[in-house]
């Protein structure tokens, strides 16, 4: 690659913290920054207010399409990290994007095996990797001055920024464990975290997470909103010497404890030298961030937060929060993504391992959530409700009391399943002739913003087409249109209803 060629990129997402990348961007490669993208107009002004020179953007397609754009930084909401990413990608882009990579770690490593397979950058926004002073840590940990590392720990507290998509630990502790992890070198092989919390239900405000490591090297990470103060504070002991990052209002502090415990005639003695202030560089690591992106993508090199290492961190993560469940209700929990408000799972329900529940779900009294299972974000599960094996269920979905959802059917967006309505997976089923396994059940589709009323049938392999409307008892035996109203057994079209449920005299009215 033509390393005098200049550098383009854009910035999708103007957010809170996508603005510094604009400005940083703005400021590093002047008229490279080809465009600064947010699908809300009234971020145009805050782009304006860095430099009017650049081009803003509410369409991300202006950047998918422009071949002379090399390279994407996403700064947009975590939850559409991934989506974002993937069409980056697969435009051909080099990419940038802001901690988490994903929700999930499974989709992380897609995103990777992606870059990978097109030879492009992919690049994860673990600021704290590029502050001088973790560099700096590095390289004395690397020289030996502490001999042989035991023990690490971060405190990263504060009083807010109090988070209602995300909990304390997605918010605070992805730095701290994926500075772990690059100074360490290795995963840590046992996780567990405990926490609590107070301001809103089922998103923790303080945790601690305890890890340990290969060769006998322990740590933990503690992190809360809830505290009186601001305290960001790295300590890392050694069996020679030990060291603390902190980061003072006055400004970052490296200091250097020589002193110690040895054994005197078989007595723990406490020995100590003088402390040494440790000197380092003052660079902005936004700055450092987006030149060690170009770089890698100008030499082809792999960025220090790639793809593999921000999985890594996901892991960890994920690791953790089922361990905050755990001890919040004694049992082991599938997946539950703590971001954008977690899930909230009443007690008395049952999540098996394997399971994907998303962020701010309610799962409520003993309901079950089988092993493969996926369910979207913002949905309500009632009483008694029963998620079979491998079935998929779309965002934002009300499933009341009583319903059963069987392996094969699938619930898009907006899907309303009343109280105690019916799916079904075999066509003739015959407890003489038995049909177990996905390989026998039939498929069930129900497109966006459906409705189901109370003790409805859907016999399986129908589509029930989007926004349309099944009423009270109705037995679906064939596929219903989009908008169509069905009564009856079997059900017919009695009508047309909008989108937003107001009754129409045609399908065309409807639309």
């Amino acid at each position: 690659m033509n390393s005098d060629k200049p550098f383009s990129l854009a910035v999708v997402g103007v957010g809170d913290w996508g603005k510094n990348h604009v400005r940083a961007a703005h400021e590093l490669f002047g008229p490279g920054l080809r465009y600064a993208v947010d699908s809300d107009e009234s971020r145009r002004e805050v782009v304006s207010s860095i430099s009017p020179d650049i081009p803003f953007s509410t369409d991300i397609r202006d950047v998918l399409s422009d071949d002379t754009i090399e390279a994407m930084v996403i700064a947009s909401p975590a939850v559409y990290h991934y989506e974002l990413a993937k069409l980056a990608l697969q435009a051909g882009k080099h990419i940038l994007v802001e901690k988490p990579l994903a929700l999930h770690a499974d989709k992380a490593t897609e995103l990777t095996n992606l870059a990978e397979k097109g030879s492009r950058t992919l690049m994860v926004g673990h600021i704290l990797l590029f502050h001088p002073a973790v560099e700096k840590i590095r390289e004395i940990l690397k020289s030996g001055q502490l001999g042989r590392l035991e023990y690490l720990y971060s405190n990263r507290l504060n009083l807010g920024k109090v988070r209602k998509e995300e909990n304390i630990l997605w918010s605070f502790a992805p730095h701290d464990i994926a500075i772990f992890d690059y100074l360490i070198g290795s995963s840590p092989i046992s996780v567990h975290a405990s926490g609590a919390a107070y301001l809103q239900p089922a998103i923790h405000d303080v945790t601690v997470t305890s890890l340990s490591y290969p060769n006998n090297i322990h740590g933990h990470i503690h992190v809360s909103w809830l505290h009186p103060f601001k305290e960001h504070r790295m300590v890392f002991i050694g069996d020679k010497a030990m060291l603390v990052f902190e980061d003072n209002p006055d400004g970052p502090s490296l200091l250097l404890y020589n002193k110690g415990i040895d054994f005197v005639r078989g007595v723990p003695t406490k020995w100590q030298d003088e402390t040494t202030p440790v000197e380092f560089d003052k660079a902005e690591p936004l700055k450092q961030e987006l030149l060690h992106f170009r770089d890698c993508i100008r030499k082809g090199t792999p960025p220090l937060a790639d793809g593999r290492h921000a999985t890594r961190v996901l892991q960890v993560l994920e690791k953790a929060q089922a361990s905050l469940l755990v001890h919040q209700t004694g049992r082991e929990w599938g997946s539950v993504s703590p971001y954008t408000g977690g899930a909230y799972v009443h007690e008395t329900a049952t999540i098996d391992q394997g399971s994907e529940i998303g962020d701010g779900t309610k799962v409520w009294h003993y309901s079950h959530v089988c092993p493969g299972a996926r369910i979207g974000r913002n949905c309500s599960l009632g009483q008694n409700v029963f998620v079979a094996n491998n079935v998929r269920i779309g965002d934002h979905c009300k499933i009341q009391n009583n319903v059963s959802i069987y392996e094969g059917v699938e619930l898009e967006d907006y899907v309303f399943c009343g109280p105690s309505m019916v799916f079904t997976n075999i066509t003739v089923p015959r407890c003489e002739f038995p049909q177990r396994g996905s390989q026998y059940y039939v498929k069930t589709k129900v497109e966006q913003g459906v409705s189901i009323g109370a003790n409805a049938t859907i016999v399986c392999g129908v589509t029930l087409k989007r926004h349309s409307f099944v009423g009270a008892g109705a037995v679906v035996t064939e596929d219903v249109p989009e908008f169509a109203l069905v009564v009856g057994n079997p059900a017919k079209v009695v009508g047309w209803m909008s989108r937003d449920g107001k009754r129409c005299k045609s399908q065309e009215e409807a639309h």
